[in-house]
């Protein structure tokens, strides 16, 4: 008698993916990984305003870690992988607010320090934009002068931490009157990293321009030098070369109040005489009083998550309830740009909260200069690789 052939199981085949269905896979792929690194550890980020030069110049391409001061948790989930406000190429908003959620900060290698280059969300609303929540607010990048509970200072453009000399930046910049009948050109200054850029969306940039005096009885002007922003080392260049007159640091006298400064109605401050004044501290409690709703008033509106605030020159109502004392919730930072004369900053629109903090701006891993004085030199091949410090 035969034996019937024991039946072998058998398995479907696997349908093998088309090539679409393959490019698909990949992309997706891609993204993911693109957004958990974003997300997780570096983000590139590229310099569009001369505020940071000349550690920073318009066209370097950098990355900022998020590891150093911890990941942050995003307040807006409901959004468009590998975007920030808008849809590539659009006007669209890439993001849903139906969902916003508390902002955690998870443990980092380090703490914000003093002198660390910063990248931020710009806190206040800016002009011309929506009110865009904290994570997806426009990036800016500084130097961090003060940390909580310091005091920062500035007189006759040096600045002073807690009563102490704080280090400028050894590419810093600041404005320098340069005295000259020698007439100069944009060839002359860009052997000096100092270029006008007229073409930038986010511009003009003057970094020099040419000065005249008009004599009244002849109805003509006279070159008598050069409004100059330039570091210390340039200066010491210029001040070698026997056409040059005389070099003068350009600034504004203290006492005088300047329009536009944190704080101005209540303290005679301008760009280089500011201050002193406390940087919020979580947990420190303040009196509040007229000259404390000047610099911290905007802080507690903004900021703190409150419900509903009214701030007055001289009264605080928070949900209704007027206050004679407050605590703060977090910390607050103080930020500069390093060109001292042509940055936004601190001294103009105040604190930065913690919850704004993005990460620690690392390395320049790029350079681009964006009005080359010729094709060959489109890349700043010495700024390749420069550690930011």
């Amino acid at each position: 008698m035969l034996k019937a052939k024991k039946q072998q199981a058998t398995k479907p085949l696997k349908s093998k993916k088309t090539p679409i269905r393959e490019w698909f896979d990949s992309v997706l792929f891609a993204v993911i990984a693109a957004t958990l690194i974003r997300f997780l550890t570096f983000e590139a980020y590229a310099i569009p305003t001369p505020s940071m030069e000349n550690s920073l110049m318009v066209g370097d391409f950098l990355f900022v870690s998020k590891l150093h001061y911890g990941i942050r948790t995003p307040k807006t989930p409901l959004q468009i992988p590998l975007t920030h406000q808008k849809i590539w190429g659009t006007d669209l908003p890439s993001y849903s607010t139906a969902i916003q959620l508390p902002i955690y900060r998870l443990p980092g290698f380090t703490h914000v320090k003093n002198g660390d280059v910063v990248v931020f969300n710009y806190p206040p609303p800016k002009a011309g934009e929506p009110a865009y929540p904290t994570d997806l607010k426009t990036n800016f990048i500084k130097r961090c002068i003060g940390i909580p509970g310091d005091v920062v200072e500035i007189r006759q453009e040096q600045v002073y931490v807690n009563g102490k000399a704080f280090p400028t930046p050894a590419r810093s910049e600041t404005t320098y009157f340069v005295k000259t009948n020698e007439v100069l050109d944009e060839r002359f200054f860009r052997k000096y990293d100092i270029v006008n850029d007229f073409k930038s969306p986010e511009g003009p940039f003057i970094n020099w321009q040419p000065l005249e005096s008009y004599n009244e009885s002849t109805k003509s002007s006279t070159l008598v030098g050069y409004r100059v922003n330039m570091t210390e080392e340039v200066r010491h260049k210029f001040a070698g070369f026997d056409w040059v007159k005389g070099i003068e640091p350009i600034m504004e006298p203290k006492g005088l109040a300047a329009q536009g400064i944190y704080g101005g109605s209540a303290y005679p401050w301008n760009q280089d005489n500011f201050g002193p004044l406390t940087i919020p501290k979580k947990g420190v409690t303040i009196p509040i009083n007229t000259q404390t709703i000047a610099v911290y008033g905007t802080a507690i509106q903004r900021y703190e998550e409150n419900q509903t605030v009214e701030v007055t020159p001289t009264s605080i109502r928070i949900d209704g309830q007027p206050i004679s004392t407050y605590t703060f919730k977090q910390d607050y930072y103080f930020m500069m740009g390093d060109n001292r004369h042509n940055s936004e900053d601190s001294r103009y629109w105040g604190f930065v909260p913690e919850d704004h903090i993005v990460g620690k701006a690392v390395f320049v891993w790029m350079s681009i200069d964006p009005v080359p004085a010729d094709i060959w030199h489109k890349v700043r091949w010495d700024r390749l690789f420069r550690v930011i410090n």
